[in-house]
Parts: structure tokens; sequence; C-alpha cells
């Protein structure tokens, strides 16, 4: 069985305003749970009721992503400042 060698290095991981991303789209699904809720019983009399909850779940998920991705900017700022100060020694 012959052993897979890549033939070029993986690229850089894209980092881009992922805070600013996961914040919107927590935003999103909130306002769509709310845009949502005054028709509840029309989802409810057509059993798409878990459309409001979906919407909801997501932004609850959202809460988290954003706790998460808050503490691993800061992580990762903490890591240059770091790395920065250790080369000015």
């Amino acid at each position: 069985m012959a052993k897979w060698t890549p033939k070029h290095e993986a690229p850089e991981p894209l980092e881009g305003p992922v805070v600013a991303t996961i914040t919107g789209g927590t935003v999103l699904w909130f306002l769509l749970f709310l845009v949502q809720l005054p028709f509840y019983g029309w989802f409810d009399d057509h059993g798409h009721t878990w459309w409001l909850w979906t919407c909801l779940a997501g932004g609850g998920l959202g809460l988290i992503g954003i706790w998460y991705v808050r503490k691993r900017d800061a992580a990762m700022k903490r890591d240059v400042a770091r790395k920065g100060g250790d080369a000015a020694e």
C-alpha cells in the first residue's frame, strides 16, 4: 500500500473578522425569531412551529459562539503580544 504524500504545503488558514461575523449571524437568527413570533398561530395551525424554535436555537447557539470566538481572539492577541515581548528581550 503506497503512502500518499502531498505535492505542496497546505495554505495558511484565513483569518477575517470572525467576532463580527458570528455576532451578525446571531443577531440575524434572533431577528428572524422576532419577525416570525407574531405569526405563531399560523405556524401552529400549519405544523411549522419548528421554524420559530430553530431560529431561537440558532440565536442561543450563536451566543455560545460569540463567547467562544471572543475568548479565542483574546488568546490569539495575548499570544502575539507575548511573542512580541520575547523578541524585544
